[in-house]
């Protein structure tokens, strides 16, 4: 499959099936959750209805993936990848590592690599027309109104309103479950608001005109293109000191390390129960400047000064059953033990990053750079973009973002305004109704 043969206008309805082995494996356990359910007990086909949910992909997901797969990255950015899987680096140790084996947010169209780019990252790519991926090539694509997700949440929300209702006017104590219809309530307002900045977020992305980098000018524009490194170098990120946990070509990042702790305690009922949990220990990150090239030419991007950034999934995760020593071993338990009273089971560090070649998508704002940093760069101005940067500074109605990934790729994860809106906000309505009935 290629982007020719791709309907990026979805319509009304698509049927989505998962993709990823991981979440077939959810979607066949939601079936059988499902089917069961209605012989056993309806309460498991809810839980069915919301496991097929959260396991379908977004109407365009899958597709893309298709294409993706079809357009493979030039040799030369694939040698700049990190080898994806799982891999065993002790097992005495229980040491091991995992780079995910599909990334979507990483180019769907084939990317120029590194042989191809000029030595000047500021002048235009080939023949100067925008990258194949770029939105004046591809468009802007649009969700089908209800998918699988869709219909499957209408009905989890339709399950869980009759459930609430039946529940508190078949009870004998109304007591025992007049919390039901706040707590549902409570969940509805809760989603919604995350469906609302979803919303919001994808409005911004998919209405905002996307700029040329060669004729951009002061403002707020949207700007999608490739990671391209400037005169400040790149990042060798040594993810919390360990030779053996290190990510090159870093332009923006961040790491964190964290303990899984199992400790016992006592519930209401007096019994002795035990609970396990991830505890963020430390963390880091940072970036330097970098060059947005979309094939038109190539702008300077400040990634420290975005307050929203999203990275995609991680990059890379690590996990031990031991820390890097044995005096750091020895303190954590003691920590552990002192502070939680559990002991350390597993230590894990995850590190998310922006990498030189990636794709990269921003809505931010354009200014003049200082004449100074012109002349370091030995920069005569003859190049308009190189005159300016961009930095994430929020104007009136527009929110400084940069993500990684394209407009294809972000926008073809995200679900439709009536998924991640209107849904939400039907089981808010619910549960209020319910909630004032039962006053």
């Amino acid at each position: 499959m290629n982007i020719s043969e791709l309907d990026l206008d979805r319509g009304f309805f698509q049927l989505t099936m998962p993709y990823r082995w991981q979440y077939w494996i959810g979607w066949v356990i939601g079936m059988i959750m499902i089917v069961a359910g209605i012989v056993v007990n309806p309460a498991i086909s809810l839980l069915g209805l919301l496991f097929v949910g959260l396991c379908s992909p977004g109407s365009l997901e899958a597709d893309l993936h298709k294409v993706r797969q079809a357009a493979p990255q030039p040799e030369d950015l694939e040698k700049e990848a990190l080898e994806k899987g799982f891999s065993i680096d002790s097992w005495w140790m229980g040491r091991t590592s995992y780079a995910p084996t599909t990334d979507p947010s990483d180019w769907i169209l084939t990317a120029p690599g590194p042989t191809t780019w000029n030595e000047n990252q500021y002048l235009p790519h080939g023949d100067g027309t925008p990258l194949p991926e770029h939105p004046v090539n591809v468009g802007t694509p649009r969700p089908a109104t209800v998918s699988t997700y869709g219909i499957t949440m209408i009905l989890f929300v339709v399950g869980i309103c009759i459930g609430v209702w039946w529940a508190v006017e078949d009870s004998a104590s109304k007591e025992d479950v007049l919390f039901l219809p706040y707590v549902a309530l409570g969940v509805g307002v809760i989603w919604t608001l995350i469906g609302y900045f979803q919303y919001k977020m994808q409005r911004q992305m998919a209405d905002t005109p996307t700029s040329l980098v060669r004729s951009v000018a002061v403002g707020n524009p949207e700007l999608v293109g490739q990671v391209r490194p400037s005169k400040s170098g790149v990042l060798r990120v040594v993810v919390d000191g360990h030779p053996n946990r290190v990510i090159p070509n870093c332009v923006h990042f961040h790491w964190s390390y964290e303990v899984k702790i199992r400790e016992k305690y006592t519930d209401s009922e007096g019994k002795t129960q035990t609970r396990e949990y991830w505890k963020t220990i430390r963390e880091d990150g940072g970036g330097v400047p970098f060059i947005l090239n979309d094939g038109t030419g190539g702008i300077l991007v400040k990634p420290t000064t975005f307050k929203r950034t999203d990275m995609g999934q991680y990059l890379k995760r690590w996990e031990s059953n031991h820390a890097d020593s044995l005096k750091k071993e020895l303190g954590m338990e003691f920590a552990a033990r002192l502070f939680t009273g559990g002991n350390v089971i597993k230590h894990r560090w995850t590190i998310y990053a922006l990498r030189v070649g990636n794709p990269v998508y921003l809505v931010g704002t354009t200014r003049s750079r200082p004449q100074e940093e012109l002349q370091n760069e030995g920069l005569d101005g003859t190049l308009q973009n190189t005159l300016l940067e961009v930095v994430g500074e929020d104007a009136p109605g527009v929110k400084a973002t940069l993500q990684r990934g394209t407009e294809l790729a972000n926008l073809g994860r995200m679900r439709s305004s009536f998924e991640v809106m209107i849904i939400p906000l039907c089981l808010t309505i619910g549960g209020l109704i319910i909630s004032l009935m039962n006053l």
